[in-house]
């Protein structure tokens, strides 16, 4: 995994640096926002950790020219900002993610680590009979119902499609705005909240098969098997 670390504080930058490395990944460093857009092209980062006070060009001012250039790579933005105004401005420009100064460096790892997994495909990818099988449930995509070891499970139509979805990538996170679109498709009058209700039903109903259903702050829901 490559992340493209823009950030002008050196202090910040070699701790991140060495942190990050010492997880097993690769770490290309910016300080100067006139620079960043230039790097991050050439780059090709899987993930970008962008701090907003930057001299030269503003933080804001690069992503919201990458993003007009079409670099979708996921940013999480990493600033001592931490008024909600500047939060929401950062979210409307184009940032995945926010983590206001200071910050637990194992959390920022669990989130970088989770945008990537989330910008993968989150429905199942068999084209017809049963799907792969996982702490025993299998889908079968053409009834659309979930077995547990042969029987199959007894689950609210959203319910279902929860699990299902889940169930295209355990033990990755798919975001909660992902989920609401595939369990309450075209329900433009239900509350994004409404998932939620969803997820503590559903997590009730598998607690018994070996699978936990996690709930990832700001980031959505994985499955991950018992330990």
């Amino acid at each position: 995994m490559k992340l493209l670390l823009i950030e002008d504080n050196a202090t910040m930058q070699a701790t991140l640096r060495r942190s990050f490395e010492r997880r097993g990944m690769q770490v290309v460093g910016c300080e100067d926002g006139n620079r960043a857009l230039a790097l991050w092209q050439a780059s090709l980062p899987d993930v970008v950790l962008l701090d907003l006070s930057l001299p030269g060009l503003d933080g804001l001012e690069v992503l919201s020219q990458a993003r007009a250039a079409g670099l979708a790579t996921p940013v999480i933005v990493l600033t001592a900002r931490g008024a909600v105004g500047d939060r929401i401005l950062g979210l409307n420009t184009g940032a995945d993610d926010y983590m206001p100064k200071p910050f637990d460096l194992d959390e920022l790892e669990a989130r970088v680590r989770a945008l990537v997994r989330r910008s993968s495909p989150t429905e199942p990818t068999w084209n017809g009979g049963p799907g792969p099988a996982w702490c025993g449930m299998q889908v079968d995509k053409d009834s659309g119902a979930v077995y547990l070891n042969g029987q199959a499970m007894e689950l609210a139509p959203r319910e279902l499609a929860l699990l299902t979805a889940l169930l295209g990538k355990p033990g990755y996170a798919i975001a909660k705005e992902r989920l609401f679109e595939l369990v309450f498709p075209g329900e433009s009058q239900v509350q994004p909240e409404a998932i939620e209700v969803v997820a503590y039903r559903l997590r009730k109903k598998i607690a018994h098969t070996g699978a936990q259903l996690v709930t990832l702050r700001g980031l959505g829901y994985l499955l991950k098997a018992d330990t």
